[in-house]
């Protein structure tokens, strides 16, 4: 029995459909037959006389009637408000054509039986549909258990996914939570609204297992407030999807998620300066380097809303590029974006005759240049790789933007640029010095305008501590955090894009732009508000019992306790734009610059690890090690030695 329901349960949309069909069709004579025999109290009563097949004919009648107001296209478990009128406007439709059947033929149709017969049928539907949803999911699931939800707000927002979950077989809606004073201890929808501070009690009794806050238009900064107020429960919290679906009364199970920590540790979001924002980018050709990482990708998803006449997706990587580029062109779909031009271009920065070439046949006129290993550990074991793709790829990429006469040149640079304990900042501090050492010949030998953005952590990139930190408590446990005392910046990368092209259009040559990072993190909290959000415990000294251990492992080579944004504290300037500075630092004149480059790639070309180091230590950055020198290969050779 059980395996033939779900034979049943998995069958097409269209075999379902006809199946229901069926069914009714068969059932309906029995109900039209029951009418008679009701009406002449006589159980051998003749079913519509004068009409051979009568019954048969009406039964199709009616499914017809069911099959326009499209009740078969319902999902049998989904009863609302829809599928009621619309099954009412069936019933009532049959009982029409069933009365002027009778009044212009000579069919015998009592209207007491066109009228006992169209309420039938509204039952039959209604009950055959329960009953099946019924069966289903007791006989396919008799064990599953019904998250028990509490709802963090008794508004609309609320009241809609209450009707959601109680659709659902999952979940099981309890109480709300509301701060409102005037809705405390009143139901909606049958369930009790509990305040905040009573609503703690409520969890432990009712036994929830997860709460679901559906405040979709909050702030930012209340949403964490609220979150840390629930945290002390130790429950799963969720969050509703945006308000956008809940207008459009779209929400699905599926839409709710759990409350993502970017949303807690951002700040609130500033609008763009339309004139800024489109100023580089709207009817131009634009190229991004590194159009696959995590910047260049957001860059890319921000460009094509500003309308760019072409863009150019440039990468080392194959994969990356193919998903960067059929996520733009699903964007452009979804959004109803104009069509624009979207090219895959394979390559490496290093090159810079590719580089050329590409720039020249497509006309570049602005240039992102987002291509760089941006990995701090694994920059310190692969010393010459590092400079060869941050100093050289950038310098390359940068003359070859030069000879090809692209308008705008914008460098995503990092705070690890700033004092640099690794060969990562450092070779990106050297990639600034190079823009600026070229913005100098701006005017005499090119028309390029060079600048840089410099920012520091982007929350949920690739090698973020997010990412992995939910990989350790997935996985049970532990998490861990190189040094209780480190903090670093971190902003969203939807809002570090648009303040790269914001602060770009700003650019007069040689510029080095600050974004305003908002306020540092502790890591270790970090790792502790996520542990909270799982609903579960940290496990330490005082609390031995607990869920997930927070272990430090030590710094790792090249890592320091604490970024910053500036070199030095008074060389700062703001814009008129609230969250982009811009500060006047030093910089290497172009022939002093050509002879360092020429000095570490004749280092590189000969894997002379030592020489790389002595360069970079000698160079105008301000680069002091924090640890040993750690590239593999040449730790490897000389350990043999």
């Amino acid at each position: 029995m059980k395996s033939f329901i779900a034979s049943l349960v998995i069958a097409s949309r269209w075999i379902k459909l006809c199946g229901l069909m069926l069914l009714d069709f068969f059932v309906f004579p029995v109900l039209l037959w029951m009418c008679y025999a009701l009406r002449l109290l006589d159980l051998s009563a003749e079913i519509v006389p004068n009409f051979y097949l009568g019954e048969f004919w009406i039964s199709l009648f009616a499914v017809a009637c069911l099959f326009v107001c499209s009740v078969y296209h319902f999902v049998i478990r989904t009863f609302n408000e829809t599928l009621i009128v619309r099954l009412l406007i069936a019933s009532v439709m049959t009982v029409i054509g069933l009365l002027l059947l009778g009044h212009f033929t000579d069919i015998f149709v009592p209207a007491s039986v066109a009228i006992m017969f169209g309420f039938m049928m509204f039952l039959w539907i209604w009950l055959s549909r329960s009953a099946i949803r019924l069966t289903v999911r007791y006989i396919l699931n008799p064990r599953v258990t019904s998250k028990r939800i509490a709802i963090y707000g008794a508004g609309i927002g609320g009241q809609q996914v209450v009707q959601t979950l109680l659709r659902s077989d999952e979940h099981l809606p309890l109480f709300f939570i509301d701060d409102d004073k005037n809705l405390r201890n009143r139901r909606v929808g049958g369930l009790k609204i509990y305040s905040a501070k009573a609503a703690l009690d409520a969890l432990e009794r009712y036994e929830i297992d997860e709460i679901l806050i559906a405040l979709p238009s909050i702030s930012r900064a209340r949403k964490n407030e609220i979150v840390e107020f629930l945290s002390q429960s130790h429950r799963r919290i969720m969050e509703l999807p945006s308000l956008t679906k809940l207008v459009d009364g779209q929400i699905n199970i599926s839409d709710i998620k759990e409350v993502d920590i970017v949303d807690l540790l951002g700040r609130e979001p500033v609008d763009p300066v339309p004139e800024l924002f489109s100023k580089n980018i709207q009817g131009k050709v634009v190229m991004v380097t590194g159009a696959g990482g995590s910047i260049g990708s957001e860059l890319c998803r921000q460009i094509i809303r500003n309308q760019p006449k072409t863009l150019l997706l440039f990468e080392i990587s194959e994969y990356a590029l193919y998903a960067i580029e059929q996520d733009l062109r699903g964007i452009i779909r979804k959004e109803s974006l104009v069509e624009m031009e979207i090219l895959p271009l394979l390559g490496n920065v290093q090159n810079k005759q590719r580089l050329v070439e590409i720039m020249k046949a497509f006309n570049v006129e602005t240039l992102y240049h987002a291509a760089a290993y941006k990995h701090v550990p694994m920059v310190e074991y692969n010393v010459v790789e590092g400079v060869q793709n941050n100093i050289f790829g950038t310098y390359n990429t940068a003359k070859a933007a030069i000879e090809a006469n692209v308008d705008s040149f914008v460098l995503i640079s990092t705070d690890k640029a700033v004092r640099p304990t690794n060969v990562m900042g450092t070779t990106k501090r050297i990639a600034e010095l190079c823009l600026q050492a070229l913005a100098q010949e701006q005017g005499s030998a090119h028309h390029t305008l060079f600048s840089m953005v410099r920012f520091g952590n982007v929350l949920g990139s690739s090698g973020s501590v997010i990412p992995l930190f939910k990989k350790q408590i997935a996985q049970g446990g532990p998490i861990t955090v190189t040094d209780k005392r480190i903090i670093r910046y971190f902003m969203t990368i939807p809002e570090a894009a648009q303040l790269v092209i914001q602060a770009g259009a700003m650019a007069k040559g040689g510029d080095v732009f600050i974004l305003d990072m908002g306020e540092p993190v502790k890591i270790v909290d970090l790792a502790r508000n996520l542990i909270k959000l799982s609903g579960l415990t940290i496990k330490d000294g005082d609390n031995p019992n607990g869920d997930i251990e927070i272990r430090f492992t030590g710094l790792r080579p090249g890592e320091k306790l604490y970024e910053e944004l500036l070199i030095g504290d008074d060389n700062v300037e703001q814009t008129y734009h609230e969250r982009i500075m811009t500060a006047k630092e030093d910089y290497l004149p172009p022939d002093k610059l050509r002879e360092l480059i020429r000095q570490l790639e004749e280092a590189c070309d000969n894997n002379d690890c030592e020489q790389v180091r002595r360069l970079l230590l000698n160079a105008p950055t301000g680069y002091h090690p924090v640890s040993e020198l750690a590239d593999v290969v040449w730790t490897k050779q000389h350990s043999d030695d």
